[in-house]
């Protein structure tokens, strides 16, 4: 067994744990080989003390939301993966101007949405039927259809290395274009708060509807992905699946793995497509875009695991 399999056997963790889990079950991608020990804490206090015990033995820790927008490497994860789906829950308090929806970490993003709906509340439309978790989307600040997490997030509950929680009020000034401040800190996302307005129900739900058609139109949701691999710049003068597509990429494959016929941008698993074709086709389009137009593509895909 690797080193890290070894102390990983003679810490008592606190919570259920396999060893050698396959990430392919965890992804939207239906990607990725074995993490070293795959943990699922079920409380707060269990997850404080996994978290506080991997870090005091340096462990190499990777926290996992809903698996979507990661590319997980064929030779897997080495070290722990926290997985956060069993944190998951919303509740929520109304105001005549308004109300604060909560929702822990491990949360569907779309079920936030789709609750905000059902009290008429807006401000969550826009994320509809993307797949992620409320803490991978506040963590990546997701952005898609002209808005962003950051403007109604509100409040968070962090979890730090030495299992201290705290509440932080958001200061929209520390988020960017798919950038926010736990990009570059070791605390972990809890929970979050989002401030929202009333709303319309029916031209919200019309909205929502025409948000996941559109998903549904760029192929999402016929194949395994990760949604969007490269961010768009503005700079460019298109988005990214503009640009792609006018090369004439659409349909081009490296074993399993294709770019999507529908986007551009989106990169499928047909069977069972391998992370290394993943990325050999990623570097593909890369190459293309640059020799063609001179940009350079920015990914929003995240590598994770151990690549060659």
């Amino acid at each position: 067994m690797r080193k890290v399999g070894k102390i990983l056997k003679k810490i008592n963790l606190p919570c259920p744990a396999s060893y050698d889990e396959p990430m392919s079950r965890h992804t939207s991608f239906r990607i990725g080989g074995p993490a070293d020990i795959f943990v699922t804490p079920r409380s707060t206090e269990d997850l404080a003390r996994t978290y506080k015990l991997l870090i005091e033995q340096e462990v190499p820790t990777f926290i996992l939301g809903a698996g979507a927008n990661i590319l997980v490497a064929d030779r897997g994860i080495r070290g722990a993966v926290i997985d956060m789906s069993g944190f998951q829950g919303c509740s929520l308090s109304q105001t005549g101007d308004g109300g604060t929806l909560n929702a822990s970490a491990g949360t569907p993003i779309s079920d936030v949405s789709a609750l905000a709906l059902d009290h008429g509340l807006s401000g969550l439309e826009f994320i509809y039927s993307m797949p992620g978790s409320v803490g991978g989307s506040i963590w990546m600040n997701a952005r898609c259809y002209a808005s962003s997490v950051s403007e109604v997030l509100s409040r968070v509950e962090l979890l730090d290395e030495t299992g201290t929680i705290t509440e932080m009020e958001v200061d929209r000034d520390q988020f960017g274009y798919k950038r926010s401040p736990f990009q570059n800190s070791s605390s972990l996302i809890l929970r979050a708060s989002f401030a929202l307005v009333p709303g319309d129900r029916e031209q919200m739900r019309e909205k929502m509807r025409s948000i996941k058609q559109d998903r549904e139109n760029k192929g999402h949701f016929l194949h395994p992905c990760a949604g969007s691999i490269f961010k768009n710049n503005r700079a460019f003068g298109s988005p990214t699946g503009k640009l792609i597509d006018s090369l004439c990429l659409k349909g081009t494959s490296i074993g399993d793995a294709r770019v999507s016929e529908l986007h551009g941008n989106i990169i499928v698993n047909t069977g069972s497509a391998r992370a290394e074709a993943v990325l050999e086709l990623i570097r593909l389009l890369e190459t293309k875009v640059r020799e063609v137009f001179g940009f350079e593509l920015d990914r929003e895909i995240l590598l994770v695991g151990q690549w060659r």
